[in-house]
Order: C-alpha cells, then structure tokens, then sequence
C-alpha cells in the first residue's frame, strides 16, 4: 500500500489518522528519530505520497528527495516552514488545517490580556512574600481601553467579539479583509500607525511572511504612545525580540504577553526576554484545547486524502 508520513509526533495518539488512511488504502508511518535531524526525516520520507508536519522545514530540497511524494499536510494554520513556490514548481498539493483553534487561540488570548494587565503571574508569585500588595501599580481596568488588532482573519475576529463587552473600544489593520468583514465584527478600521498610537492593548493575529517579519520592531515600538501591553498568538519572528526586550527595559510599552517566539523551544539567548517581570509567557499551547486537537487531527487526515484524491478544498494553498 503508498505510505503517508507523520514526521512531527507529539500527540497522544495517532489512531484517527491510522484507521481513516487503512480505510481509504494507505499506510500509515510515524517517524520516532531524533526530531532535529532534517536528513533522517527526509530519508525516512523518501518513499512516501504524502506527508504530515508540524514544524519540519519542507522545501525544493526536501521534494527532491522524495520523488513520490504528492501532498503535504500542516498540522495547524501557520505555514511558514512549508515552501509553497517549490511545492508548486514540481505539482505537490500543500495544505493546512484553517479555523480549528478559533476559540482556542482567542480564549488564549484574552487569559495572557488579563494576566498582564493584572499582574497575575508576579502576584502569584509573591502570595507569601507581600501578601496584599499589587505586583505592579500600573494595573489598570479594561473598560475605558482602545484594543488593537493586527489581523483580522478567523482569530482575530474572534478575539474582537470576546472583547467587545470588555474594553471601550476595538479597532485593527488588516491589508487583506473588505471592509464588511471589519462592519460585522464592529470593529474600527484603521492604519497601522493610528492602531499603534492609541491602542493601549495590541494582539497579532496575522500569518508570518516577508511582509510581517519584524513588523513590530524598533520602529513600531517608537510610535506606541499608550505604553500599551503587546499579546503574541501569531508567529514568533513577528515581532523583533531585541527591540521588545529594550522595550520593556526602557518602559516603553506595560508588559508583554508570548505564546510564540523567535526560536522554538527558546534558548538561553531569549532568557533575558522570557526571565523580565512583565513578560507572561506560555509554550505555543494556545491552539490547544480537547477539542480543537482532535479536530486538527481529523481535519489533517481528511485534508490529506482530499489532496491526493485531487479533490478541491478550501484549505489548499497552492491550488
């Protein structure tokens, strides 16, 4: 039977994609080597008509060495460790698994929200130390706040309804949506430089490309009047980590909230940043609930045989 590969494990089970691709007659292999190692994957891929990532660089020199390989499937939205051009160039269908985490992400969001601008982490922290006094006295209420949204697709619509009732205010950026998807979230639309001048709270949601690869950077974070708290749900190489550390050490903004960052796992290079007082970081966890990691395994499956039946679906991206 063609074999499809999982080269990226980590959940807890693999039965739903075991039992849907033997029903359909295909093989299922899941790699166990050493996850760093970019030349095992890929021999181990060699034979393979598709093939499941999660954060494996595929690119040209990957396809080449998989001749047979047809699909390839991203667990997840971001795909930015997939070369789509090179997919193109030699007829493989790419895939990703859109709008499974909407809740997930946008729940997410809104805890690091509060956990910055409630000072929840250092205030834990201190419960025997200084029992009743407010970790910073900067906290500050949401209610008379403007949100900034940088990113209005699936999360960041979400992420606008959620605050609604919560802040004064919310408007966003986003080059790519009309302007009905931005009057049915009731939300502001505005320029990049406004957003960053009067937003008190900003959360990315946008994918990484080479258009926002350090879009908040020295620059962005010199135009942020309101000293504002920065969430990151999105990518890591998002935002410029030098910049936002100098940031926060310079009070030029209130206090950061990172799901994702410039190297996964980070290394002791980023332990400044993650180590600051006003940093709330989690370990690119927010896309996970019960039931959005069961429906990204599904959808992964299902969208794996789609692309190999040749079918049409809304999550090809190089259709």
């Amino acid at each position: 039977m063609p074999v499809i590969t999982i080269l990226d494990t980590g959940y807890t089970s693999y039965a739903c994609e075991k039992e849907l691709f033997k029903r359909h007659g295909y093989t299922l292999q899941l790699f166990s080597g050493d996850a760093s190692d970019a030349v095992a994957k890929r021999d181990y891929a060699r034979h393979s008509v598709g093939i499941l990532v999660r954060g494996t660089k595929v690119d040209g020199n990957f396809y080449d060495h998989c001749p047979d390989v047809q699909a390839v499937v991203r667990y997840g939205v971001g795909y930015d460790n997939v070369n789509l051009a090179d997919a193109k160039a030699r007829g493989i269908r790419v895939a990703n698994v859109q709008g499974y985490a909407n809740h997930a992400v946008s729940d997410h969001t809104m805890a690091l929200i509060y956990a910055c601008t409630r000072g929840l982490f250092p205030g834990a922290q201190q419960i025997f130390t200084d029992f009743s006094a407010p970790p910073f006295e900067d906290m500050f209420e949401l209610h008379d706040k403007t949100l900034g949204i940088i990113g209005l697709g699936r999360i960041g619509s979400f992420v606008a309804r959620k605050a609604a009732g919560l802040v004064q205010m919310v408007i966003a950026v986003d080059p790519y949506q009309p302007d009905e998807q931005f009057t049915r979230v009731n939300v502001q639309r505005v320029h990049v430089r406004e957003l960053l001048a009067e937003s008190h709270i900003i959360t990315l949601h946008c994918n990484l490309t080479d258009e926002t690869h350090f879009l908040i950077n020295g620059e962005a974070f010199a135009k942020m009047n309101q000293r504002p708290v920065l969430i990151n749900t999105a990518r890591g190489a998002v935002v410029d980590e030098k910049m936002l550390l100098r940031a926060l050490q310079e009070g030029r903004i209130h206090s950061a909230g990172l799901d994702v960052f410039q190297d996964e796992p980070p290394t002791i290079a980023q332990r400044d940043l993650l180590n600051h007082p006003r940093v709330v970081a989690t370990g690119h966890y927010a896309w996970y609930s019960d039931v959005a990691s069961r429906t990204l395994q599904q959808r992964a499956a299902e969208n794996m045989l789609a692309l190999l039946r040749g079918e049409k679906i809304a999550d090809c991206l190089t259709d």
